[in-house]
């Protein structure tokens, strides 16, 4: 069950051993929550997926952009979650309703379309194929520059957004930041128990902000860097994608063609900079 304080964090008993000393009896901890979420589209069931509560309405458009049914929010005339407060379930389940005088093409739905479950690692697994993914990413055409040393400031700037890794060790992070300037606070920060969630939930916020394309934008995001979460980048326009841990072989050549700056390894001012080098500077120009 949630905290009633946090619709993120619930309550679990544990036995904790070993050291510090312990007592032996149980306690309670803070845990991640993951429930599932069905994404809908004028009623029609389209995906489920392993999430964090929290930021649902962002977690929603931030998907169905990066699969193509919509492509701004004026496509969308609401998005609610179905039933009513207090049913059982309520909060699991959310539709979104096209704008007026919006169709949306058959077609981009079908072709995201899941018939099984999605978990929350997994961003992309119901996509026809990843060729299909590809023909609908144009390259990042942006030559945004950014220091190095910056890119070590917003990974620490990152974790002071972390609120509820700090308190359950148990999600991802993803958060913006503005390539230039001074200002290393994040234009958006979100979590989720799904590295593809928090991205989702993240351009879900700049959707609401009418703020697509994301030019100028650094992206930074926790654990490995995937396919996925190459793909959701260029598809918001997002020119620069760095994470703390490894890439995967797709998401470097997903990068490269597409124009991405892709980083990892980044720990302090140590990192790897495997495709679109060129972005990245000793000292801002």
């Amino acid at each position: 069950m949630a905290s009633g304080r946090d619709p993120g964090i619930a309550r679990r008993r544990v036995v904790k051993l070993g050291a510090p000393p312990r007592t032996g009896e149980a306690e309670t901890d803070d845990v991640a929550v993951e429930e599932p979420l069905e994404i809908r589209v004028a009623g029609d069931a389209l995906a489920v997926t392993m999430r964090t509560p929290g930021a649902d309405r962002e977690l929603a458009l931030g998907f169905l952009y990066a699969e193509g049914v919509i492509r701004s929010l004026d496509d969308v005339g609401s998005v609610a979650h179905c039933g009513r407060p207090g049913e059982e379930g309520f909060g699991n389940v959310i539709d979104v309703l096209p704008g007026a005088g919006v169709v949306l093409a058959p077609e981009r739905v079908a072709g995201t379309r899941r018939g099984t479950l999605t978990a929350a690692a997994c961003g992309v697994c119901g996509r026809l194929t990843i060729e299909d993914l590809i023909a609908r990413c144009e390259p990042v055409a942006d030559d945004t520059r950014i220091e190095a040393a910056a890119l070590a400031r917003f990974i620490r700037s990152m974790r002071d957004h972390q609120a509820l890794f700090a308190r359950t060790g148990g999600v991802h992070a993803a958060a913006l930041f503005a390539a230039a300037g001074s200002n290393d606070a994040p234009v958006f920060a979100r979590e989720d128990v799904g590295r593809h969630n928090a991205v989702d939930k993240l351009v879900g916020a700049l959707i609401f902000a009418r703020a697509l394309p994301a030019a100028g934008q650094a992206l930074i995001v926790s654990g490995r860097t995937s396919f996925e979460i190459v793909q959701k980048a260029a598809v918001a326009g997002i020119p620069i994608v760095a994470s703390v841990s490894a890439p995967s072989s797709l998401a470097i050549d997903l990068a490269a063609r597409m124009n991405v700056t892709l980083v990892a390894f980044l720990r302090g001012e140590s990192m790897s900079v495997y495709s679109a080098p060129e972005r990245i500077v000793a000292r801002r120009p």
